[in-house]
């Protein structure tokens, strides 16, 4: 992980640390960057970059500021305007950019922000470019075999330009719709755009493929997103399906990388259920190639063995949707994702797609013939228990001896019946303790043993 971009992105507090000239300075890099590789393969034109954003009030000052970067350097940027992040990666790959920038903090609150960069390929762009990034941001940039001080500024007509290209969102939507293999006629369908990106944009995908939608959290004012609605506040969209008697509900993150489905009856399925019944959907037509679903570690213990009763094999990554993409291109997956909601359809994306997975789930519904609550018959998701502890040191909680006693302790004590995992958050000074068993009340009593652990150390925050 870098020293600025984690796993996701450069994400902080707007104005705190992540600020306005640091958007400029990564538009400065880029936009000079892509256009010296445009001049060494001989290509005399301006680099062309694609930038979307979410709804937050920051992100019209980043927006600016990455534009004045990129167009001082030579480079022309191409806006898409609020959008989701996989309308911009598939923007970017179809219409071949040079990268693409997204601009969100996802499912955090408000007055957090970030840059999302992409490649030409609308993938997560590759750790060498990124720390090409940081050590310009850091001045000891040494590239293309030399060390540059000082990235020189466009001048005459070398400037670059402004392009306005919601004409690309539209296209991306038009994807989207081109995707529905059945209609939705005669369905009710509900939708918590979080007060997000997709605001604009699911209703209407849904409404071109005939269903009757009824939506929420599509009243942004660039402080209320993901504020009480959307995936990290699910309960809304469960009282919202109960109350207007719907079919399905989808709710999605900030960004709209992430999906989760409420069923008929009000109950969450899970990434982890999303996985788990698209990947026997797929089986059953003989899709999934002996190729295994890709999950990450902090996948329920339930989809594990659920899908080894149907013969369906698992691979486990690190967390993050990058990790579990770059697992999926090198081995030639088809569905993998994380509990949180991000899954990926490699055949049709690059990225998690929260509007994506709720076509792919109506289809699922839809051949099945079956209600959404029916979709995950045979798959029983153990108890969890997960507790984020803000630390000083996220290294060095981590590797405190006696916290690792304590989890071996709380293994040994697991068996084969459950298991734990400490991990380091990728996005925040965060410290996650995870325990999955066959009760509530022990999960929660072998976390917060170790939480306890991490306190009487004298890691945690106070």
């Amino acid at each position: 992980m870098g020293k600025y971009f984690g796993t996701d992105g450069f994400r902080g507090e707007a104005n705190i640390n992540l600020t306005a000239d640091h958007a400029y300075q990564v538009g400065r890099f880029l936009g000079w960057y892509y256009t010296q590789q445009r001049r060494f393969s001989g290509n005399r034109e301006r680099a062309r970059i694609v930038i979307g954003k979410d709804t937050r009030r920051s992100s019209y000052m980043f927006e600016y500021a990455l534009i004045a970067g990129l167009t001082a350097s030579g480079a022309d940027a191409y806006m898409l305007h609020v959008t989701t992040t996989p309308s911009v990666a598939w923007v970017t790959h179809a219409d071949e950019f040079d990268c693409g920038i997204m601009i969100s903090a996802s499912h955090n609150p408000y007055q957090d922000n970030g840059i999302k960069l992409l490649d030409g390929n609308g993938e997560k762009m590759r750790e060498d470019t990124i720390s090409l990034i940081e050590d310009y941001l850091d001045g000891k940039l040494n590239v293309f075999g030399q060390e540059v001080k000082e990235l020189p500024f466009a001048t005459k007509a070398d400037i670059g330009c402004t392009v306005d290209y919601v004409s690309g969102r539209n296209r991306y939507i038009g994807y989207l719709i081109s995707l529905g293999q059945y209609s939705f006629r005669g369905l009710k369908v509900g939708l918590d755009c979080a007060n997000g990106a997709s605001w604009s944009i699911a209703k209407a995908v849904f409404e071109a493929l005939g269903a009757r939608t009824c939506v929420m959290g599509v009243s942004p004012d660039g402080l209320n997103i993901n504020e009480g609605c959307g995936s990290t506040h699910i309960e809304a969209l469960q009282q919202f399906v109960i109350d207007n008697q719907l079919d399905v509900g989808f709710a999605y993150d900030g960004d709209a990388d992430r999906c989760l489905c409420v069923d008929e009856k009000g109950d969450v399925l899970t990434g982890d259920h999303i996985m788990y019944a698209y990947a026997c959907y797929m089986q059953d037509r003989g899709k999934m190639a002996d190729k295994p679903v890709v999950a990450t570690v902090m996948s329920n213990f339930g989809l594990f063995k659920a899908l080894a009763e149907r013969g369906i094999g698992v691979a486990k990554t690190k967390v993050g949707d990058k990790y579990v993409y770059e697992y999926m291109k090198a081995n030639g997956c088809r569905l993998g994702g994380e509990q949180s909601g991000h899954i990926i359809f490699s055949k049709y994306a690059t990225t998690g797609d929260g509007i994506l997975t709720s076509l792919k789930m109506m289809e699922c519904m839809l051949a099945r013939k079956k209600k959404m609550s029916e979709l995950c018959e045979g798959f029983r998701m153990y108890p969890q228990e997960l507790i984020n502890v803000k630390v000083y040191d996220k290294a060095e909680a981590q590797a405190d001896p006696d916290v690792q006693a304590k989890v071996k302790e709380v293994e040994k004590e697991l068996g084969e019946t459950g298991r734990v995992l400490v991990r380091e958050s990728g996005t925040e000074p965060v410290i996650r303790v995870m325990v999955e068993s066959e009760s509530d009340e022990r999960c929660l009593n072998l976390a917060k043993s170790v939480v306890d652990e991490i306190v009487a150390k004298g890691h945690a925050v106070k």
